[in-house]
């Protein structure tokens, strides 16, 4: 094996692996639940039906993540990358769900995670565009749209009465302290555990302001099993396989990204093969998702910073949030326990989390030589410039056609397409004046120079 000796294959003792396995969970969870309570709400769905979705989902979710952690046939990228719902969905499932119905989501799903499956040894020959002047562009690209999601739970959540109220903000900031406190005066375990620590006590001080909403817990069952196609047999309408084949499209742009984040992040330079193995995984599970009632899913950006602020590099970790996720999947109390978490304490992680992620882009961006190749400068300028346009200006691009609407409402894919396209267009796609493109070349370029000295002595 090319890594036998990475951090990444490591296994950690089992109370390690469940308490950073949890912590994943509970970063990743209010946007793991937020696709399908949207989804119910368009389909005017009973309170016992969007409870079903919302379990059929995390299960979903858990199996989809140990395939892409522990690796399944030539499926899973294997490292440690958490799965969630694509938000790119969100705007098809609504109009479809509104106007065709559930089954009709479900089989445009399932086409186009097989559409993803079968692509994805193609479209993983493009990584030889995502040199560290692109990948660096990227990664900042994510964290810069991921912080007003940390930010907006910091104040409440968008359409909270009481946004931005100084009780929000306290607690949120509270969290912050207890996170950049703990990794200043701690280290090993108790510094890995900094954002689950501070998401406790931030519930433990949100309980007795009346924050912790637990209604509903006594009338969720303990246990519930998915059934396939509960909502009926999938049904399979052109329009709509069309609408969701380009959502695939798009996150496999966003899923590249996040795979190169990770791979950043541990060191471990991604391959053309391993990006295949990822896309294969994602596809995969989308199909899943069609045929257990959910939905296309993809690398989960939140975690990202996750792995980068703890400084934890096992996949087994991740493998062990995708367990405890389909562990909720089947018990729905648990599940409404951990839905219980506030908003601002977790918008106190949330900044942290999302900050680390777009601190790596950084890193990353400061390998890329911008004294001798000048024109450097304005792909990372440009890129970021035109990514962030749908964060400060939603409006800015309704006048395009519906159909373009998935891909110029993403800022991490108008992002990516920029970055590789205007490395392309300056650099021929290679990353010209680049510090060591990746850590792989620097290695065989030391190996070179040691073989060479031996040679000599």
């Amino acid at each position: 094996m090319r890594r036998s000796n990475h951090p990444v294959d490591e296994m950690l003792p089992g109370g390690k692996l469940f308490v950073y396995g949890l912590q994943h969970v509970l970063a990743m969870y209010a946007g793991a639940v937020a696709v399908p309570l949207i989804i119910a709400s368009a389909a005017h769905m009973t309170k016992a039906e969007t409870a079903f979705l919302i379990n059929a989902d995390l299960l979903t979710c858990g199996i989809a993540t140990l395939i892409q952690t522990l690796g399944i046939w030539k499926m899973g990228i294997r490292i440690p990358v958490i799965q969630g719902v694509t938000f790119a969905a969100v705007t098809p499932m609504v109009l479809i769900a509104q106007h065709q119905g559930m089954e009709t989501i479900f089989g445009a799903v399932i086409v186009a995670g097989a559409f993803t499956f079968l692509i994805a040894p193609y479209f993983s020959k493009l990584l030889r565009f995502f040199p560290p002047i692109v990948t660096g562009s990227i990664i900042t690209i994510i964290g810069i749209s991921l912080l007003p999601v940390g930010i907006s739970w910091a104040a409440g959540g968008f359409g909270n009465p009481n946004y931005a109220s100084l009780e929000f903000l306290a607690i949120a900031g509270i969290v912050l302290l207890i996170i950049l406190g703990i990794n200043k005066y701690f280290t090993g375990f108790i510094a890995n555990i900094s954002v689950l620590i501070g998401l406790f006590v931030g519930m433990l001080i949100a309980w007795p302001l009346g924050m912790v909403d637990l209604s509903g817990l006594s009338a969720a069952p303990w246990l519930r099993f998915d059934t396939p196609f509960y909502y009926g047999l999938p049904k399979f309408d052109t329009g709509a396989i069309l609408a969701m084949i380009i959502v695939m499209l798009v996150t496999m742009v966003e899923s590249t990204g996040d795979f190169l984040a990770i791979g950043e992040i541990i060191d471990l330079p991604i391959k053309e093969k391993d990006l295949t193995r990822g896309l294969r995984a994602d596809g995969f599970s989308t199909m899943l998702g069609g045929m257990f009632n959910a939905f296309p899913y993809t690398a989960f950006a939140q975690n990202v910073g996750l792995v980068g602020l703890t400084g934890v590099k096992s996949r087994f970790v991740v493998a062990t949030s995708g367990i405890i996720l389909v562990v909720l999947g089947l018990f729905p109390k648990l599940a409404t326990i951990i839905a219980s978490l506030p908003n601002p304490v977790l918008g106190g992680a949330g900044i942290a989390m999302f900050g680390i992620v777009a601190a790596s882009g950084i890193k990353t961006l400061s390998r890329v030589d911008f004294t001798k190749n000048q024109q450097n400068i304005f792909i990372v300028a440009i890129s970021i410039g035109i990514g962030v346009i749908p964060l400060v200006a939603p409006e800015f691009f309704k006048h395009f056609p519906a159909w373009s609407q998935t891909i110029l409402h993403s800022g991490i894919t108008l992002g990516s397409i920029t970055a590789v396209t205007l490395n392309a267009f300056f650099n021929g796609g290679k990353g010209a004046g680049e510090i060591g493109e990746t850590v792989e070349e620097a290695e065989k370029e030391i190996e070179e120079v040691a073989a060479e000295m031996i040679q000599e002595v």
